[in-house]
């Protein structure tokens, strides 16, 4: 297979931050003459973004590295880049690791992928310029979408918090918010470009401004994208407990494009665990903040993740988040097993939990929650929502979200019936399943 001597292939791996990094980097060696394919295979460049958040995520790396490092072999390949959080995080010691990779590039360099792409020489072959001192990318820096008909619009980097368990604010830097006319003109264009969903992403997405000395919140950012979205849906993730305020609460109440959608990952209800973690609430002020949200919000849907298997964690604790899940009944929750580290504070807890138990008490955790789910779904049943279409795996059958479902994260809606991809579309939920709903066109 001949392919453009100037023609390079990205893999993108982790969370929706990531994906934006990614394809500003595309943007980048678009705008310098590079041909951006779909397929590694005859490409003369390839470039592997990397997480290496928890363990699991920096074996997934590694075996992407090594898998597309295979490329070289055939002699089409000439460069293989790493990029993002596994060397941010693993530093000169990785360059030594992994021979088949040609540049690395940390979280604070992406702006010098076209020099790594083109072969210009780095000292060591590994580049870690310190995050804290880099900005970030603006709406003039050119993008090269995923997909048409939604994006992600990172309003901050880095996170100034210090969970016990997390790497980021090593790896990011501490939180740099954007401008807020920025953002604004970055969602004016991606509105303009026909994307009929925005989803506003940061490591601490409702910190949102803090850093900025209080001159824009959240809420008010909110407000600005909405008086320009009209139909366009807009979306917040990775929110956080103690930052959430009553303005974005009540603005997301109020925008009728504003998906009343709060992604508020807690991590555990047990004080004792919330303490270790570096969490700084209670049980008690969880509940409250859930229940205001659900009285200002009567059609909130509520999402979180948790973390099973955390350092000193008894079947106490297990049995208090279980039943804290009880009490509030999340839309949607996600868990993960506690992912141990040298490099994070709270490898030094003592009383490690067993990867088994932690398994366990994983399963536990999602076999309620897959109850709750199927009882939360059922209520849809009858209803006309509106779906955003996004693929067809069949004639006449199509699969989409509702304002309800955020993207890779939540269930989908199947639908039957003659509609478009990238478009809406109403839909009548005919039945229910444990994450998933069920519809005919409208």
């Amino acid at each position: 297979m001949r392919r453009h001597k100037k023609s390079v292939y990205l893999e993108s791996l982790g969370c929706a931050r990531n994906l934006v990094d990614s394809e500003l980097m595309l943007g980048r060696l678009a705008a310098a003459g590079w041909n951006i394919m779909k397929d590694p295979a005859g490409v003369s460049a390839i470039i592997i973004n990397t997480c290496s958040f928890i363990e699991s995520a920096i074996t997934e790396s590694i075996d992407t590295i090594l898998e597309l490092a295979k490329h070289k072999q055939n002699g089409r390949c000439r460069r293989i880049i790493v990029t993002g959080c596994l060397p941010e995080r693993f530093r000169e010691k990785i360059v030594k690791t992994l021979p088949e990779v040609d540049f690395f590039l940390g979280t604070g360099a992406y702006d010098k992928i076209i020099q790594a792409v083109e072969g210009v020489p780095m000292v060591s072959g590994c580049l870690l310029p310190d995050p804290n001192l880099t900005s970030v990318s603006g709406a003039s820096v050119p993008r090269i979408r995923s997909l048409s008909h939604m994006a992600y619009i990172k309003i901050a980097e880095g996170c100034s918090r210090h969970c016990s368990y997390c790497i980021i604010p090593r790896l990011r830097g501490k939180q740099r918010s954007r401008p807020a006319e920025d953002i604004v003109s970055e969602s004016r264009l991606l509105i303009e470009s026909g994307a009929k969903e925005l989803v506003l992403v940061a490591q601490d997405t409702t910190s949102y401004g803090k850093d900025l000395g209080g001159r824009v919140t959240l809420g008010l950012l909110l407000n600005k994208i909405s008086k320009i979205a009209g139909n366009t849906w807009i979306r917040v993730l990775y929110g956080h407990p103690e930052s959430i305020d009553d303005e974005t609460i009540k603005t997301m109440a109020s925008g009728s494009n504003i998906c009343s959608y709060f992604d508020i990952p807690i991590q555990h209800a047990s004080r004792s665990v919330l303490k270790k973690m570096g969490r700084n609430y209670s049980q008690t002020y969880l509940l409250r903040l859930f229940d205001k949200i659900r009285s200002m919000v009567p059609d909130a849907s509520l999402r979180t993740t948790v973390i099973s298997g955390f350092p000193g964690e008894t079947e106490k604790d297990i049995k208090e988040l279980l039943s804290f899940i009880e009490k509030v009944k999340f839309d949607h929750l996600g868990a993960f097993v506690y992912s141990d580290s040298k490099d994070i504070p709270s490898h030094k807890l003592s009383d490690r939990i067993p990867k088994n138990i932690a398994k366990k008490r994983y399963d536990r955790i999602m076999s309620r929650q897959m109850e709750i789910s199927l009882e939360n779904n059922r209520k849809y049943i009858g209803k006309v929502l509106d779906v955003l279409i996004e693929e067809s795996p069949e004639e006449k059958l199509f699969i989409g979200r509702t304002i309800d479902q955020a993207p890779e994260v939540d269930g989908i809606t199947y639908v039957t019936g003659d509609l478009k991809i990238g478009s809406f579309a109403r839909a009548k939920i005919t039945d229910a399943l444990e994450y998933d709903l069920v519809g005919e066109a409208a």
